[in-house]
């Protein structure tokens, strides 16, 4: 090996290929999330040209052949050459990072692209596109190689513009193939995509967004007057308001627009979305910090100047207000100023946000508790219930942890450990029953698989408080074995497991245990989430047995797989449950990493699953008939 160091050992990578070496640098992931965003950031140049005060459409196109075409009515990139480089404008925009109608006094003063790399990083990470511009009267248009040009900038004969659009007068149309040597998959999820685009059709106002999956032909048009008003009144569909006329205010703060709207609901969880120059930052930021602020100190005035809080009563605290509440809180100001924590833009990050957002929430909540007495008096009664709940729930809390103390080492004993301390390399079964927990007990791997039996069905926590849910012996005991603690103690980095596996039958009592654990999961413990500590076991359905060999199928689709193969001649048992299987059965089958298959859990939308959970699992019936009456001849049932 040499030691030496010098310049021919410094590479310089030239125009996009940093992206191709790096793609997560800038889009996040290679997997379909990062397929995803690759689409999202050409949607977002589409919809920036709608913030500019330009385009009225947006199209969006899933070719059969997984090519994606996204087409606005805009001003369309410009093609004359670009001063500097003395090349097409429309070529410079696409092949070159940071550049763009994004910096210093560019086309845009808002966007939601704030390093310049959205067209270009998806040009980089595309087998193939294609840009067609419609500018002046004249169609003009480039191809593109993995983010290499291979044609000039010119004038078009055709369009390649799939039928089911009428070319716009003016505009940009971006038809482009993601890289299959780049991502794991090049299927883009139709359900998926409509949902990130009803997002931005709630944020932007009177735009008009028109998604086709030619796959399936398959079509959806989002068009909302009401902007973030509408959106709370969606978050909110299937729960009963509190304050009957949603809060909302809209001004201006030295160049920072700050919109907010809110709505309390009866139930206990906490909705609330952020977004800056519409991009969903997901892990809030300064505006997040401001609104909140801005909620406690609104809500203590007016509780005290009303007679709700005595001279004598502490304030509320910020966790009260929290319960029941559904909020947007959206910002919008110059892109060159934006400051986001990370390349895929998770986290605002401009200081001076915070007090604009505070200030301009704070005096129009001020004036909506004044001028609405009736709604007001149902938020103070609601706020002041959390508060007497959130202090029963911390005595419960704390009772529980000086009984589990008193269990030793804070371990419950119906729990059976594993010997492995390290969390990392850790894993806990959440088992349904006595009976499969015994042969889990004796096919695990003691080493590092701990089993914790739950007996029957715990608590449904979607209509419950957390001093109630306290009350319940197997979610105290699920509660210390994790070790995270629960409500405004949570330190999800003391956590016992790295993997916690919800194991349960394959009937419809234990999918009903699953969707009862996830719910709590979802409510009291949402770190399991978005750490990706959480995963749900599969365990065969079938054992054939043909001979002396002995095949597992996990589907009705293994398994006629299997029977293609070996005929008549197979014995077919059913397996129900867990408890059915001896404990190498079980091990060899569900619980050997080897072999094992499971599902890890995640939420990609928060939104959407706060709207699941809510209808299966609340007091309201009617959207839970709705959605049996719908979904009732895809059940699968064992009867």
């Amino acid at each position: 090996m040499s030691d030496s160091y010098t310049a021919k050992d410094i590479q310089i990578l030239e125009g996009l290929e940093p992206v191709r070496r790096r793609p997560g640098m800038y889009i996040g992931s290679t997997d379909i999330f990062g397929l995803h965003e690759l689409v999202k950031e050409i949607i977002d140049n589409s919809v920036d040209e709608a913030l500019a005060g330009y385009a009225k459409n947006v199209w969006i196109v899933i070719n059969r052949d997984e090519k994606v075409t996204v087409v606005d009515d805009g001003r369309g990139i410009p093609v004359e050459p670009h001063p500097k480089v003395k090349k097409s404008t429309l070529e410079v925009t696409m092949t070159m990072l940071h550049a763009g109608g994004k910096f210093g006094e560019g086309a845009y003063k808002v966007s939601g692209g704030l390093h310049g790399v959205g067209a270009s990083a998806v040009n980089a990470l595309s087998d193939w596109m294609r840009v067609e511009v419609r500018r002046d009267s004249k169609v003009f248009a480039q191809e593109y190689k993995r983010g290499k040009p291979i044609t000039k900038v010119e004038q078009a004969s055709k369009t390649l513009i799939p039928e089911i659009i009428t070319p716009p007068k003016t505009g940009t149309a971006t038809i482009f193939l993601p890289d299959k040597s780049v991502f794991s998959t090049i299927k883009t999820d139709f359900k998926t995509l409509a949902k990130k685009i009803k997002e931005r059709a709630y944020l932007v106002a009177r735009l008009s967004f028109h998604i086709y999956d030619q796959r399936t032909n398959q079509e959806l048009h989002y068009y909302f007057d009401g902007g973030i008003e509408s959106l709370v009144h969606h978050l909110n569909k299937d729960k009963i308001p509190v304050n009957i006329k949603p809060f909302y205010v809209s001004r201006d703060s030295g160049g920072i627009l700050v919109e907010a709207a809110l709505q309390y609901n009866d139930g206990y969880s906490e909705t609330v979305e952020s977004f800056a120059n519409v991009i969903n930052t997901q892990e809030g930021g300064t505006h997040l910090t401001g609104f909140r602020m801005a909620l406690t100190r609104a809500i203590n005035d007016y509780a005290r100047k009303n007679g709700y809080l005595k001279e004598k009563d502490n304030n509320l605290a910020g966790d009260d207000m929290r319960e029941g509440l559904t909020a947007v809180i959206a910002i919008k100001m110059n892109s060159e100023n934006l400051q986001f924590e990370g390349q895929t833009k998770g986290k605002l990050g401009n200081a001076e946000v915070q007090p604009a957002v505070n200030q301009i929430v704070k005096e129009g909540l001020d004036t909506y508790l004044e001028e609405n007495p009736q709604d007001a008096r149902r938020i103070m009664e609601k706020v002041i219930l959390a508060a007497k709940a959130r202090l029963a729930a911390r005595a419960a809390k704390e009772a529980v942890l000086r009984r589990g103390a008193l269990e030793g080492m804070t371990l419950p004993g119906k729990l059976t450990d594993c010997q492995e301390r390290d969390p990392a390399q850790s894993e806990l079964y959440i088992v349904e029953g006595d009976s499969a927990g015994g042969s889990a007990k004796q096919g695990r791997d003691r080493k590092f698989q701990a089993i914790l039996p739950l007996r029957g069905k715990i608590l449904n926590t979607e209509r419950a408080r957390l001093d109630k849910i306290l009350e319940f012996e197997e979610i105290k005991t699920l509660i210390i074995a994790l070790g995270t603690g629960i409500g405004d103690t949570i330190n999800i980095d003391k956590i016992r497991y790295h993997r916690i596996v919800i194991m349960t039958d394959a009937d419809v009592d234990g999918e009903h245990i699953r969707t009862l654990l996830l719910t709590f999961f979802f409510r009291y413990l949402p770190q399991l989430f978005e750490k990706g500590y959480l995963y749900i076991a599969q365990p065969p359905l079938f054992k054939i047995t043909v001979g002396r060999e002995v095949y597992y199928a996990y589907s009705d689709e293994q398994k006629s797989q299997i029977l293609k193969t070996n005929g008549k001649t197979a014995t077919i048992q059913r397996y129900k449950g867990l408890g059915e299987m001896n404990p190498e059965q079980l091990w060899e089958t569900t619980m050997n990493p080897q072999s094992r298959i499971m599902k890890k859990i995640t939420i990609e939308n928060a939104a959407e699953a706060d709207h699941v959970f809510v209808m299966l699992m609340g007091n309201e019936v009617p959207p839970r008939k709705r959605f049996i009456q719908t979904h009732a001849k895809q059940a699968m049932l064992d009867i």
